[in-house]
């Protein structure tokens, strides 16, 4: 069974990549998903003023409210799913608990509306490609696909063609 981590921040484009793990399952993959969300580290501000043991757990209610509904998706599915939340920077902390869940793979969705193609891949998910040993299939909404000049189509191309870089 295959063990992939999915990066979930809430957006349409992070629940479109839960959905084509489904996708995948639903074709015949036996995997297991590791939704990982990753929440800003308070500031020192924040620190000095506030009790550190209160604003850890704001973060992590805000990441659990924001994988909320992915883990409703995998549930009613029936799909084998494990949460976790982390606090740090989002590209290397995904990478982070990619590596430390032992992951085989990562979907991560693509938040970018930039003009040119560099800019429409995600600072984040783009990192992430980068930093990571592991493959990662960056995933782009229907609308995303729409807005480049592509159809519907051509946003199941770019997953197949991220997943094999």
């Amino acid at each position: 069974m295959l063990k992939i981590m999915i990066a979930v921040d809430g957006s349409p484009a992070s629940l479109q990549a839960v959905r084509h793990g489904m996708r995948l399952v639903e074709e015949g993959l036996s995997a297991h998903f590791v939704i990982a969300n990753v929440q800003k580290e308070a500031s020192l501000l924040e620190l000095v003023t506030q009790d550190s043991d209160m604003i850890a757990a704001a973060c992590v209610e805000a990441g659990t409210d924001l994988v909320a509904p992915a883990v409703a998706l995998l549930a009613a599915a029936g799909i084998s799913h494990e949460v976790d939340i982390s606090l740090g920077e989002p590209s290397t902390a995904l990478v982070d608990m990619a590596e430390s869940h032992e992951c085989e793979q990562i979907l991560i969705g693509v938040t970018g509306l930039g003009e040119t193609r560099s800019y429409w891949i995600g600072s984040v998910s783009r990192e992430v490609a980068k930093l990571s040993s592991i493959p990662v299939t960056i995933v782009r909404t229907p609308e995303q696909a729409l807005a480049e000049g592509g159809d519907e189509g051509d946003a199941q191309a770019d997953e197949a063609a991220s997943s094999m870089d």
